[in-house]
């Protein structure tokens, strides 16, 4: 099923950041592990996560570094700060909030797995 753009706007800043949460991780292993986790129904694009991570960078919620790789390239990576994850805390309390009132008016319908 595809997403609705406005419904995945509001959250990929959270998912982003959970992801950093977890080790540091350049921009295509975000993009790829988003749509593993999500059976490919986050499938984000290059000039969407990019603009996001250089707003939460200037906003000191997760660093840069260059990293060489084993065949020598260059690579940018990207971890998380304790800002980052005060921000994470507030979107994820945020989305529960969210997802709990929209499963109200649906009928009761329960949070997904993972996401309670």
């Amino acid at each position: 099923m595809k997403i609705d753009k406005g419904l995945m706007t509001g959250s990929t800043t959270l998912l982003i950041l959970k992801l950093l949460s977890e080790g540091e991780k350049y921009g295509y292993e975000m993009i790829r592990e988003l749509a593993r986790r999500s059976e490919n129904a986050f499938e984000l694009k290059e000039g969407t996560l990019y603009p996001i991570l250089h707003d939460l960078e200037d906003k000191g919620c997760v660093e840069a570094f260059t990293q060489e790789t084993s065949g020598g390239r260059q690579r940018r990576y990207y971890r998380i700060t304790q800002k980052g994850m005060g921000l994470l805390r507030d979107k994820t309390e945020e989305w529960r909030y969210f997802a709990g009132k929209v499963n109200g008016v649906l009928g009761g319908a329960t949070v997904a797995p993972g996401l309670a």
